[in-house]
């Protein structure tokens, strides 16, 4: 199965099943910046244990692997489980939504876009910047991330809301990476 039949399977499970979600990490990146190929979804899910059993079914082994226990433990702890496609290695990153100011913010401000046929809930440009920063600084200094970063303020520059940026890179103690990617920006 390709990374978009995997991608439109599980949108269709979670829709089906009245779960909300939204696309984050190098997808969001991806179709906000610049391209890059990546195995992994990430999508920050807002899951509740009953519909444990509707992915489980959905995705059943041998073809795919997705634990039971781990799921559980996920939402118990607001944490992450992950579905693997284990035919093409492609992963999904179930992050479980959190009661974190910027998880609730972002979540929030999610919109619909429609991409290859299939209709997404993504991030925000201005959240999937402030993500990608944080992974960078997390991380360590995660060139890939900042680059991730850098290329979907370069694209969206017009249209994003650089008050809401800077308020939460200050939030997030990323002002430092946020300052760097401004200077590096290349904008027409």
């Amino acid at each position: 199965m390709s990374q978009q039949e995997l991608l439109r399977k599980v949108v269709r499970v979670l829709d089906g099943a009245g779960i909300e979600y939204m696309v984050t990490g190098s997808i969001a990146s991806s179709l906000q910046g610049e391209p890059r190929t990546t195995h992994d979804i990430d999508l920050v899910v807002d899951i509740e244990t009953a519909a444990i059993n509707e992915l489980l079914n959905t995705f059943p082994p041998p073809d795919f692997y997705l634990d039971q226990e781990t799921i559980i433990e996920a939402i118990n702890k607001k944490g992450m489980f992950n579905l693997i496609d284990v035919n093409s290695g492609d992963k999904v990153d179930f992050w479980l939504l959190t009661d974190e100011p910027f998880d609730r913010s972002r979540f929030s401000r999610k919109y619909v876009e429609e991409v290859m046929g299939i209709r997404l809930s993504v991030s925000t440009p201005e959240d999937t910047i402030l993500a990608k920063l944080r992974w960078a600084k997390l991380s360590g200094g995660s060139e890939k991330h900042f680059t991730d970063a850098l290329r979907v303020y370069e694209v969206q520059y017009e249209k994003l809301d650089v008050h809401y940026l800077r308020s939460w890179a200050i939030k997030l103690g990323v002002q430092q990476l946020l300052e760097r990617l401004e200077k590096e920006a290349e904008i027409p």
